[in-house]
């Protein structure tokens, strides 16, 4: 990228504090394809002026995955870290693109000690949007039809629905919903640390489910706001043998295109 990004500690070097902290996630860290999406996120806050920082490699787990499988030791131990660490940095607001770091931040870290304002990127960007900072021209999308997954943690788990379809519908793409989808959608097959383990035997994988379900709307884009089921509706869409047809992309990264970042 053709700009720095800088960390908590180079803020409170200088004496200042960011407008918000990007609390990037394992996935948005060390997964390739997820690191993608990172990039495009930081791009567009780049671009519209946003102030932000990340922890850089003071940043450790957020402990989800280790309390869903069962281990809340070790997620306490995870946790205690990440908010000794934020909390020595005053941290007020923070952004992520992950909604299980959203998720476990927002309702399990003040129980800890950790209280601060938590918000899922698509809801940081719509905010942005509404307050006349971000703008979006999607002409690119015009004839696109698109089909967005709603992520288990940002949907149900903390009723966030309109947020990721107000930016989709910004694109001037057709925006269609799926069967399921909303209060009634269906999880992609990698919550509950489900992402870290081979399914149990069964006549079909949760996510082989979903993609027929996205398919069988017909689009040109399965739009994803979580890392997670970026991985898996982009493996069910291999297994239908349609990734040269059906593209699988995070939000960020539409956007980021419409703005040919």
């Amino acid at each position: 990228m053709d700009f720095t990004i800088k960390t908590m500690a180079e803020y409170a070097a200088e004496g200042k504090a960011p407008e918000v902290l990007f609390f990037v996630g394992c996935a948005g860290s060390f997964d390739d394809r997820a690191k993608k999406i990172t990039k495009a996120f930081c791009k567009i806050l780049h671009k519209v002026g946003v102030e932000f920082a990340v922890l850089g490699q003071e940043e450790s787990c957020n402990g989800d995955p280790a309390k869903r499988a069962g281990n809340e030791f070790i997620f306490q131990m995870m946790a205690l870290t990440n908010i000794e660490i934020m909390n020595a940095y005053e941290v007020k607001r923070i952004v992520t693109s992950c909604p299980h770091c959203f998720n476990i931040i927002k309702n399990e870290y003040p129980g800890l000690g950790g209280k601060y304002e938590v918000m899922h990127h698509t809801q940081f960007l719509k905010k942005l949007m509404e307050e006349g900072r971000l703008k979006i021209e999607g002409g690119s999308f015009k004839g696109k039809k698109i089909t967005f997954h709603d992520p288990c943690y940002l949907g149900r788990g903390n009723d966030e629905y309109e947020a990721p379809r107000m930016l989709l519908e910004k694109l001037d793409a057709e925006l269609v919903e799926m069967k399921r989808c909303k209060s009634n959608g269906l999880c992609c097959g990698a919550g509950g640390a489900q992402m870290f383990k081979e399914p149990e035997k069964g006549n079909k994988d949760i996510n082989i489910e979903r993609t027929e379900e996205a398919l069988a709307e017909t689009p040109n884009i399965i739009a994803t706001g979580c890392p997670f089921c970026n991985t898996m509706m982009t493996d069910g869409v291999k297994h239908f043998n349609k990734n040269t047809e059906v593209a699988v992309k995070d939000i960020v990264e539409l956007l980021a295109e419409a703005e040919d970042l």
